[in-house]
């Protein structure tokens, strides 16, 4: 009878961590391969069999409702970091996103307009309508009933950490701290950050700027550093014929640099936009370091705070509050190269920004840019224009 308390499975201490860990890590699999890449961004197809066994895993674990999911996720990339994001740090704060991201989706799920205009393409089958969502707190007792009866009492605690590491792991974790903190490889409208460059812990969602430049790859990694454990399970699942991906983020590649820009640089450009914006920011900083330096030496207590004006000149003019663009304004007056820099920048983002020009005309754009970029006698922007010229 002891042993029948204690379960089928004795487990050592450590057992039960290694137990733990692994069905944590099952689960967050199930999230980023099937909610996230394959449900939401449709980077990926996978087969009938592996998308069922994903979808009834994560109604044991988390009780989590596809189109629900999907729809906020969904939501969250096409108003993020605006009052409509339903868990952006920038907007709630970092504490309200880390500590209570569970509260924040449970809340924005109750929205039926999100559900409706956002969660179209996710499963709508028997399953579904009978089970899945109607019951979906059956399957997490379900789990707390199995962990229980295979590892005896130290099932219960095992059950309690596979329901709190999504709503920590994900819903705050990556939704909070991959909007406030980390580096960047592209520059992209939105907040987002990599954490680290090695995506096992959370599946390859700790490179979440990268996903935000490229929101339909099925691959999360970019650099030759980085790397993404939930693309890795892609690639066996493709090998064995339970997936097909569609798409992944486009390579930077590089050709001899055009005197006269055409129509194919600049469909390369606008492909690697965020590429170009991440370069860009670079000879930017460069240049804004010497200049407020210089400033600062002159104006002293003046100058607004020079971490906030390099923010501020990082930013589109639109971004910017009219205090802030006013602060900038009387910066940039007293620098002619943080001026020219600032405004190469609107005009060079404008060039993928305006949906109402011609592909002739936006070349012509180009080609200009790129004259007065190599004729402004700032070095490290000839310097960005040549390169700018061999995206291929």
């Amino acid at each position: 009878m002891a042993a029948y308390l204690n379960g089928f499975i004795d487990l050592p201490w450590w057992g039960a961590v290694l137990i733990t860990l692994a069905l944590t890590h099952i689960t967050i699999a199930s999230v980023t391969i099937f909610l996230h890449r394959a449900q939401a961004h449709r980077a990926l197809d996978l087969h009938p069999i592996a998308s069922h066994c994903f979808r009834f895993w994560l109604w044991l674990t988390t009780g989590t409702i596809t189109k629900a999911w999907v729809a906020i996720h969904r939501k969250h990339h096409a108003k993020c970091e605006t009052a409509e994001d339903p868990h952006s740090p920038q907007v709630l704060g970092i504490r309200k996103v880390l500590f209570e991201g569970a509260e924040l989706y449970r809340a924005e799920a109750k929205v039926q307009a999100t559900l409706d205009r956002y969660g179209h393409g996710t499963p709508d089958d028997w399953l579904e309508h009978n089970l899945y969502t109607p019951r979906s707190m059956l399957g997490i007792w379900l789990m707390l009933l199995i962990d229980v009866v295979l590892f005896g009492p130290i099932g219960l605690t095992i059950w309690a950490v596979q329901m709190l590491w999504i709503p920590v792991m994900a819903a705050g974790i990556v939704n909070g701290i991959g909007h406030y903190w980390g580096y960047r490889n592209f520059a992209c409208e939105d907040a987002s950050t990599n954490i680290v460059p090695w995506g096992i812990l959370i599946g390859g969602e700790e490179l979440h700027n990268n996903h935000h430049a490229y929101g339909s790859s099925a691959k999360l990694s970019n650099r030759w550093y980085e790397f993404d454990i939930g693309w890795a399970y892609i690639r066996a699942l493709e090998v064995l014929g339970l997936a097909s991906v569609k798409k992944v983020a486009p390579r930077v590649r590089w050709g001899e640099i055009k005197h006269f820009c055409d129509s194919d640089l600049l469909h390369a450009i606008i492909t690697h936009r965020y590429d170009v914006l991440s370069r860009y920011s670079r000879i930017m900083q460069k240049v804004s370091a010497q200049e407020l330096e210089k400033l600062r030496e002159v104006l002293r207590d003046s100058l607004p705070d020079l971490r906030e004006v390099r923010r501020w000149l990082s930013l589109d003019q639109k971004d910017l509050q009219a205090t802030e663009q006013a602060k900038l304004q009387s910066v940039l007056s007293r620098s002619e190269k943080l001026k020219t820099i600032y405004q190469m920048r609107q005009e060079l983002t404008a060039v993928w920004g305006r949906s109402n020009a011609s592909r002739e005309q936006l070349v012509k754009q180009l080609q200009d840019w790129c004259q007065r970029a190599e004729s402004s006698g700032i070095a490290a922007l000839s310097q960005f224009s040549l390169k700018l010229r061999s995206y291929a």
